[in-house]
């Protein structure tokens, strides 16, 4: 625990904004890491767009001129304008096309691509995380899950679904057009209102200052060195293993890119992908399901396995949560893989100090962390021994 302390205080001693020149450090950071372990890994290079705020922002500004043409009579222009903007928004959220932010200006992002075991294997395991940091915003205060408990204990209690975020910052324009299209006023106005929340918490993110981003996902990059260190004393005999860390914050652009790039070379019937998102807080769990517009349910195979494998080691799981935001494992779960998705909360289904300030090497659970090492270490050998079926 001590060594996954050391290097959480080194990842986290500068900033990893996404696109930046310090993920671009974050990623040199890895490959000398894994390097230690025998591990060589290479940088994928991509043009990628890597903000979110930008695209749906734009999408929501949309939304408030479509419901100001509403009110001024121009019912055509603002249903056609407020319905694009809303497919625009719905489009950007992972893992579909995102046409709108191919538009938009681009930075130079990485994703770290380690290989290791028998070159010629036929089957490979995927592990994935991603070494760049989020910015903070309002949204994600830990005071509202907090005050959502004081008020209403029982909330969290029968939620297993996270809250979808994402649906008033994409739905908004929607409600202007509308309003348009049945020349309701205060349709209109409602879509106004609901536009300008929306870009004004985009333009919220967007302006923070980038978080340490320790759990999120720090933790996931201490993992990928922690498997590198295991695989290096004892090979798999059977399985390559592919170590990969993206850059994420942009919505899992990165690992689209991966897809792009890597996919074609692994066929879905001889591949794993293996998600590690966040496993610093004190529960780890895996993900029944995710999406951020509409949910896609893990493979039962799939979540059989690290469940078993779990258990045989005595490791508690959260049950039953799913996930409205998104993982890189919902570009693996779009894809058709055999995948699944391992993350961690606290006992009010909250990722610990998710995009705040307080995402700190000293606000990490490092027995949560060690479990989840020793848990991808354990899953990793039994696809070696026994590749599902």
């Amino acid at each position: 625990m001590a060594d996954h302390r050391q290097l959480l205080d080194e990842l986290c001693s500068f900033e990893r904004e996404t696109g930046s020149s310090g993920e671009r450090a974050a990623a040199e950071w890895l490959v000398a890491q894994l390097a230690q372990h025998g591990a060589e890994a290479v940088i994928d290079e991509e043009a990628l767009h890597d903000t979110f705020w930008w695209p749906l922002g734009l999408a929501a500004a949309a939304g408030v001129a479509a419901g100001v043409l509403a009110l001024r009579g121009r019912r055509l222009s603002a249903a056609v304008l407020g319905s694009l903007a809303f497919w625009a928004g719905v489009d950007d959220l992972p893992p579909r096309q995102r046409r709108f932010r191919n538009l938009l200006p681009k930075r130079r992002a990485t994703n770290v691509v380690a290989t290791v075991g028998p070159a010629d294997a036929e089957r490979t395991v995927v592990v994935v995380a991603h070494h760049d940091a989020a910015h903070s915003g309002l949204v994600f205060s830990p005071w509202i899950p907090n005050k959502l408990h004081e008020v209403y204990p029982q909330f969290f209690e029968v939620n297993d679904t996270s809250p979808p975020l994402m649906w008033p910052v994409v739905g908004a324009p929607l409600v202007s057009a509308l309003g348009a299209v049945l020349g309701s006023r205060a349709l209109a106005k409602t879509g106004i209102v609901l536009s300008v929340g929306a870009a004004a918490g985009m333009i919220d993110i967007g302006n923070r200052p980038v978080v340490p981003g320790a759990n999120d996902n720090g933790t996931g990059v201490i993992t990928l060195i922690d498997l590198a260190k295991a695989l290096a004393e004892k090979q798999t005999e059977s399985v390559r293993v592919m170590l990969v860390s993206t850059s994420e914050e942009g919505l899992c652009e990165g690992m689209s890119a991966f897809a792009h790039r890597h996919f074609p070379e692994l066929p879905p019937e001889r591949t794993f992908i293996l998600s590690v998102d966040t496993v610093g807080s004190p529960h780890l769990l895996f993900l029944r399901g995710e999406g951020m517009f509409g949910m896609s349910e893990y493979p039962a195979e799939a979540l059989a396995l690290c469940d078993g494998v779990a258990e045989e080691l005595g490791i508690y799981l959260m049950p039953n949560l799913r996930l409205r935001n998104a993982t890189d494992g919902v570009i693996a779960l779009d894809a058709g893989y055999q995948c699944a998705a391992m993350c961690s909360v606290t006992d009010l289904k909250q990722p610990s100090n998710y995009h705040w300030p307080t995402d700190t090497p000293e606000n990490v659970d490092y027995g949560t962390l060690a479990e989840a090492c020793r848990l991808v270490e354990a899953i990793v050998r039994r696809l070696d021994e026994h590749w599902l079926t």
